[in-house]
């Protein structure tokens, strides 16, 4: 069972007889679920006497203006570059306005829900109120309906809904709703058992091919084990860092993943020896626990990965660890996106019972604190190795969390994403059906989120080639991983990708029809750059063992971002914030190594190729820092 916000749990099970809608209204359908939940199957209606913490998400002034708020900030050509908003700016800027609030409170009232039951969070942004199923479907124009899946886990949800013709423009999202993944609320001591973005899995994470490393690897076989040292050769880093208690750097890891002391020392040892002893600053989110109890690759192989990795190559630059969710009830993106922006909370940092863990959590052992809310300032950079399906939400969503991500570069911060590892299919290789659902049998591609989000940065994978070395070009990673990338079903191409992603377009056409993926020429593509993914060699359980995945190329970009970052601020200016509309720019063009080989299969199709130039496989292509940082440090 999960927890539902701020209501306390002893409030769900007393007996409620609430008034229900006097008036009814023309209602319009507002959102239906995107997609079929796989291998669950509806089994009943939900209770009538169930009481669903409703959340009403009001529409938010200036969304309108996202992209050209962002782009003065982090255009290279823009008068206003670096001139980073604060916080403050920021809920000004996109609070909801006196007429939404009042036209949303007025239906919900006339509808027979007495003001006194319902709450305005402080942002503005959303809603609450707490009603009987019976109430919200007649609210909504809907029903709501209980899915088991095989395991015996219960979630709830309603195909579409609906709200007034009136009200619609100032809606942007009601939950729970059509979204899949909630869940029903029972009896509160139970423990929780169901999927979230930490636990371990074979469709997530690195991947390893089981090879264990016995020797010291050195530059002559970095196309069979990648090592700091290989890196810095592969993308000319030689920097460092002198201004490391100005800068920040943020590594976001979800719970039940965690890092060993062991292995970190381990992997210190024989690459980066001044750092033995060194660990993250632990910042805990909505009980975020670096736990040792479950050890296996599964469970730490993720956040060794990015920690060995991101310290080597900052040297000696402090990292923050976002260790997100406790070991009940999870987290997901928005967790972690509540403590470093606190105008994203809702009621209390309460977020989406269908994808996020909701706190306080009542189950024995769970974190029984309040929810996480703007604890900490955002990290000049944030490197995030997870991801999820496009497919699996709703374009509402989606849309909702990629303003949020717009409004982190507002403020000056660099949000890297790893792109994904099954190439053009979802995670786990599972495709779209002609209706846009996954299914194992599917052929259309289907795109990664948050990656699919103009407004943060997707990191795609290259591999030294076999046989190669450093001073050889690379190409797009196809061993034992693929390069995730392709374009969005929901979001369209962002202005600074135009040309590039047009130019591929038209010049390279890729052979595959609109029945495979979104080829209206309009569309979001990622990745944006990459960097190597192969044959990582990490401490891991106590040993060494190569690792592969796009979840490696994400941390080494938000290194070299890291380093870029300490050059301005030792110069008296600010971070780059969002890099995207520098690296697509032609003046940031020869910063880039260009990859020109391999491709991203999936879907039963060899994917799309690599070639010159921007291409949906590695982006614009891999940094070449000492090319790249003297760009960045001439801008304002």
């Amino acid at each position: 069972m999960r927890s539902w916000g701020l209501i306390s749990v002893l409030s769900w099970t007393i007996a409620v007889t609430f008034a229900l809608p006097s008036r009814r209204f023309n209602h319009v359908i507002h959102e239906r679920r995107a997609v079929e939940p796989v291998d669950w199957v509806r089994t009943r209606k939900l209770e009538a006497d169930k009481v669903l913490p409703m959340r009403f998400g009001l529409t938010q002034q200036n969304l309108h203006r996202v992209e050209e708020m962002l782009m003065a900030v982090s255009h290279p050509n823009s008068v206003d570059y670096g001139k980073h908003l604060s916080a403050v700016d920021v809920v000004n800027a996109f609070a909801p306005s006196v007429e939404t609030i009042a036209a949303v409170t007025e239906w919900l009232t006339e509808a027979g829900l007495h003001k006194d039951r319902l709450r305005l969070s402080a942002s503005k942004g959303w809603i609450e109120v707490n009603a009987t199923t019976e109430e919200v479907e007649q609210l909504l124009d809907t029903e709501y309906h209980v899915y088991t899946h095989s395991s015996g886990v219960e979630q709830i949800s309603c195909h579409s809904y609906s709200v007034p013709e009136h009200v619609k423009a100032h809606v942007d999202i009601i939950k729970p709703t059509a979204h899949f993944n909630h869940r029903v609320p029972s009896d509160p001591s139970r423990k929780r058992s169901f999927e979230r973005i930490g636990m371990p899995s074979a469709n997530t994470g690195p991947k390893t091919n089981g090879k264990k490393v016995a020797i010291t690897p050195s530059l002559e076989n970095c196309d069979q084990m990648i090592t700091p040292d290989c890196l810095r050769a592969l993308y000319s880093i030689d920097v460092t860092p002198v201004a490391t208690d100005q800068n920040s750097f943020g590594i976001v890891e979800f719970t039940p993943q965690a890092f060993l002391a062991g292995d970190l020392d381990l992997f210190f040892g024989n690459f980066s020896p001044s750092q033995v002893g060194t660990r993250p600053t632990l910042v805990s989110i909505d009980g975020g626990v670096v736990q040792t109890t479950q050890q296996s690759f599964d469970f730490n192989g993720e956040s060794d990965l990015d920690l060995e990795y991101a310290f080597a190559l900052t040297n000696p630059q402090p990292i923050t660890l976002l260790q997100t969710g406790d070991l009940f009830e999870g987290a997901s993106f928005d967790n972690w996106l509540d403590a470093v922006d606190g105008s994203f909370c809702t009621f209390e940092g309460g977020d989406n019972p269908e994808f996020d863990g909701i706190y306080p959590d009542p189950a024995r052992g769970g974190f029984p604190g309040l929810p996480s809310c703007g604890i900490i300032s955002p990290p000049f950079v944030i490197s995030v190795s997870y991801g999820q399906d496009e497919g699996s939400l709703t374009p509402a969503y989606a849309q909702r969390q990629c303003a949020e991500y717009a409004k982190l570069g507002m403020m000056g911060t660099t949000i890297l994403y790893s792109s994904g590892d099954d190439g053009v299919a979802g995670n786990g290789g599972i495709c779209l059906n002609a209706q846009g659902q996954p299914s194992r049998t599917g052929t259309r591609f289907s795109p990664d989120f948050p990656v699919t989000c103009g407004f943060l940065t997707a990191v795609g994978a290259t591999q030294v080639n076999p046989g190669s070395t450093v001073n050889d070009p690379e190409g797009a990673c196809e061993q034992v991983i693929f390069s995730g990338g392709g374009f969005s079903n929901f979001f369209e191409m962002p202005d600074y990708q135009a040309d590039a992603v047009t130019g591929f377009l038209t010049n390279h056409p890729p052979p595959f029809t609109s029945a495979q993926f979104n080829n209206s020429g309009n569309a979001r593509g990622f990745p944006d750059l990459s960097a190597n993914g192969a044959n990582y060699v990490i401490g891991i359980n106590g040993e060494f063992g190569l690792v592969f995945g796009t979840s490696a190329s994400a941390p080494v970009v938000g290194s070299m971002i890291t380093l870029i970052n300490d050059a301005r601020l030792a110069a008296g200016k600010g971070p780059v914030g969002f890099i995207n509309p520098a690296i697509y720019s032609a003046d940031f063009a020869d910063a880039f190594n260009d990859i020109t080989m391999g491709g991203n299969r999936g879907c039963g199709t060899a994917g799309f190729t690599s070639t010159e130039g921007w291409d949906p496989v590695t982006g614009v292509g891999t940094p070449n820092l000492s090319k790249l940082l003297p760009k960045f440090l001439a801008l304002p």
